[in-house]
């Protein structure tokens, strides 16, 4: 049932896509038909410059792709060197352990670098650090055959809040007007060990004074968590629907492009991350603003009512 449900969404989404294309096509022809025989014929000639342009790019897409490629191969090494120090596998040459009390590895490596992130300390809660801590790696790869990519969190296997060592997240991409969009999200179902699990919560309900009803009932309520994250997103059929697939692709190209690659950096502190903090700025400004705007009114409906009463006192 599933993988029907799957497919059927998945033609849907292309189909809609398709017909966004033609619509797109059709404005595209009318504003041509509105120019004069002149002015047409030069943006036709622009047009054809385009395609020259956009012939170059997509061979630059396809380039840029293997050197990624081969790159990603380069940095493995890199990788493995880093998840053997952190995680106590390895001592760094020179470095002895003087007590067997002592700490090995980087406790909480990568429970501080997630939360170093301005982003992603937003999604990680109180509860979650404690399962987090026993984050040992995090990895991402393309996905073979799909347009997409895959992310793995690797955990301790003495985590004693869920079963899975692994967590994976899968995005598959389709391309719409040159753009990667979200097609589809798979993540991990999370075995959580009873009593652990952190994004939901069995309370028992309580039983109404004069119901027959006397057997105990449960009611199951979600909750904030950073392991949220792999369940997959609602993808929005129409543009205009309120949904957080791109939240969750936005999550994972910070995983991606800036935690993997440079987690010591996030761990110390030193990872610039200017562009975030202006983001979050910005929508403190446009908040504020509203607020003032909303003040404003309510300053106004005051002053107003007490014009009334001062002219409905004079009038008496």
């Amino acid at each position: 049932m599933g993988s029907n449900d799957d497919k059927n969404s998945s033609t849907n989404i292309i189909d809609a896509s398709k017909d966004k294309l033609d619509d797109l096509a059709s404005e595209r022809t009318k504003v041509l038909e509105n120019l004069c025989p002149s002015v047409r014929k030069r943006v036709e000639t622009l047009q054809e410059i385009q395609s020259e342009h956009d012939e170059l790019e997509k061979k630059f897409f396809e380039e840029r792709a293997a050197l990624e490629a081969k790159y990603q191969k380069l940095y493995e090494p890199l990788y493995t060197k880093r998840y053997e120090i952190v995680n106590g596998v390895n001592e760094v040459e020179g470095n002895t352990i003087e007590a067997e009390s002592e700490d090995k590895g980087v406790p909480e490596f990568w429970l501080t670098v997630l939360k170093n992130n301005v982003i992603l300390a937003g999604e990680i809660t109180e509860h979650d650090e404690a399962a987090l801590k026993f984050l040992k790696d995090i990895k991402w790869s393309k996905v073979d055959n799909l347009n997409g990519f895959k992310l793995e969190f690797h955990f301790d296997t003495t985590n004693p809040y869920f079963k899975n060592s692994v967590l994976t997240k899968t995005y598959d991409m389709i391309d719409e007007e040159d753009e990667p969009v979200l097609e589809k999200a798979i993540g991990t179902e999370i075995e959580w060990y009873p009593g652990k699990c952190l994004t939901k919560k069995i309370s028992e309900k309580k039983t109404k004074k004069g119901s027959e009803d006397t057997e105990p009932s449960t009611k199951t309520e979600g909750y904030e968590s950073f392991f949220n994250f792999f369940s997959p997103p609602v993808v929005a059929e129409e543009e205009d629907e309120d949904t957080d697939d791109e939240d969750d692709v936005w999550i994972w190209l910070i995983i991606k492009d800036k935690i993997i690659p440079h987690a010591v950096s996030w761990f110390t502190g030193e990872a610039p991350q200017d562009e975030f903090v202006e983001i979050d700025y910005d929508d403190e400004l446009d908040e504020e603003d509203d607020e003032e705007v909303d003040g404003n009114k309510d300053e106004d409906k005051t002053e107003k009512k007490k014009s009334g009463e001062v002219l409905s006192g004079e009038g008496n």
